[in-house]
């Protein structure tokens, strides 16, 4: 029986998926409210601060790859499960650890699992929902996920101060046992079978699939989409959007938090959006993607170049245009999927996935080698100066990015022109040329 034969079964089966994705996000985000209580607990520099999550994110992207392949191969139930156990077990182990060198293991195997959990989602979309709403369900798994980040903006601050750092996380990693119960009734790889498993690739042949999606300009175009728009929202979110609006900016800890909170309900409110104009206007989606990074630098710019402390307004403002990153970055998966066979698109996603993550350690691990940098020895805290140079390390990368963009959209548009002249025609609204 047909995905769209089963609709009930189908949203069933997306929600499941959805609520592991949902406490994934919180486990990656449930350090970025407690960076300054982990600095104190560890005794820890800023360097030191920023290898969680330099850590964390370069083990996420590094396995995105083997992920989309094992989901390939194996089926998305399987691997889901899987990310969910070590997820589970791993923010259970972050609750105890007592030391530095406990706590950066327990968060490399956060990696692991919240590796193990979106291209999963991803693919029983794929695999459940007709063509014509891949594009919405895969913007509204992405932004009803970030949800999570909600979660550890604001309860997760009220959990630390309250219940106290072990209690806090133990509370969290509990949410992960329920949903391994209900990943494993519920969830099922397709209508005819609970766990279906793909072809046995080899070597030569996992080699053969990589090089196929990373060939096609469209997997390049939708990585460096993914690149280009991620990494700040994510970063501020993760690690250090609470000391630069705490430290660099002189907010009250409340307030950092809410303008957290407000920059994923941004995420939220433009992924529909951008799902409709993405599926009416396929042929502009770089165009939507290059104005969005554009957008970003330039806000970014203002509240760098302001003398003194940015207004509150100013601020919220970073914060929506940031958020409009997260639902930008879920375009390259459409790239993605519309450039690669069925067979190959969870290692296609797996690619794109990277592209993010590595843009997002990189700048993480650039901010904190910054803020090191220009914080003067013996002084407590970091100065906003240099919070104004760690947080300027973000425009290389844009800039990097956007070119890539428009390199690889210049490359795509000529692979379809040439692979599928009508489908160009019409994305295009152009006669096919002589």
């Amino acid at each position: 029986m047909t995905a769209p034969s089963r609709p009930a079964q189908a949203m069933t089966i997306w929600l499941v998926g959805l609520a592991v994705y949902f406490v994934a996000v919180l486990h990656r985000s449930s350090l970025g409210v407690a960076g300054l209580l982990a600095a104190e607990r560890f005794d820890i520099s800023a360097s030191q601060l920023s290898t969680f999550v330099v850590l964390q994110l370069l083990i996420y992207a590094l396995m995105q790859v083997p992920v989309g392949l094992l989901v390939d191969r194996f089926g998305p139930r399987r691997v889901l499960l899987t990310g969910t156990l070590i997820l589970t077990s791993a923010q259970l182990s972050f609750a105890f650890a007592d030391s530095y060198l406990w706590a950066l293991s327990a968060r490399f195997f956060v990696g692991v699992g919240d590796a193990m959990t979106f291209v999963c989602v991803l693919r029983l979309v794929t695999t459940w929902f007709p063509i014509r709403r891949i594009p919405l369900m895969t913007q509204l798994t992405g932004v009803l996920g970030q949800l999570g980040a909600v979660a550890a903006a604001v309860p997760m601050t009220w959990a630390l101060s309250t219940l106290g750092w072990t209690h806090a996380y133990i509370a969290t990693a509990a949410l992960g046992g329920v949903l391994l119960v209900a990943t494993l009734v519920v969830v099922r790889d397709s209508a005819e079978a609970r766990s279906v498993s793909g072809p046995m690739l080899g070597l030569t042949g996992i080699k053969d699939s990589l090089k196929a999606s990373w060939e096609h300009p469209g997997t390049r175009l939708g990585f460096w989409m993914h690149f280009s728009t991620q990494f700040s929202a994510t970063v501020l979110g993760l690690l250090w959007g609470y000391p630069f609006f705490v430290e660099g900016q002189g907010l009250s800890s409340a307030t950092a938090g809410l303008l957290l909170t407000v920059m994923v309900l941004s995420i939220m409110a433009f992924g529909p959006t951008f799902a409709w104009l993405i599926t009416r206007w396929p042929w502009h989606r770089s165009t939507l993607v290059l104005l969005v990074v554009a957008s970003i630098a330039t806000t970014w710019a203002v509240v760098l170049a302001w003398p003194g402390a940015a207004p509150l307004w100013m601020l919220v403002v970073l914060v929506v245009i940031c958020g409009m990153g997260g639902p930008a970055s879920m375009v390259g998966f459409d790239l993605g999927r519309t450039s690669n066979p069925v067979f190959r698109v969870s290692t296609a996603t797996g690619i794109i996935n990277q592209g993010g993550f590595l843009a997002s350690l990189t700048t993480a691990a650039l901010i904190g080698l910054l803020l090191d940098w220009r914080t003067p020895d013996g002084v407590s805290g970091y100065p906003a100066e240099a919070f104004t140079w760690a947080m300027s390390a973000q425009f290389v990368l844009w800039a990097i990015g956007a070119i890539q963009i428009w390199r690889y959209r210049r490359k795509g548009r000529a692979r379809l022109l040439r692979d599928d002249p009508e489908l160009w025609s019409q994305q295009s609204g152009r006669p096919v040329p002589n």
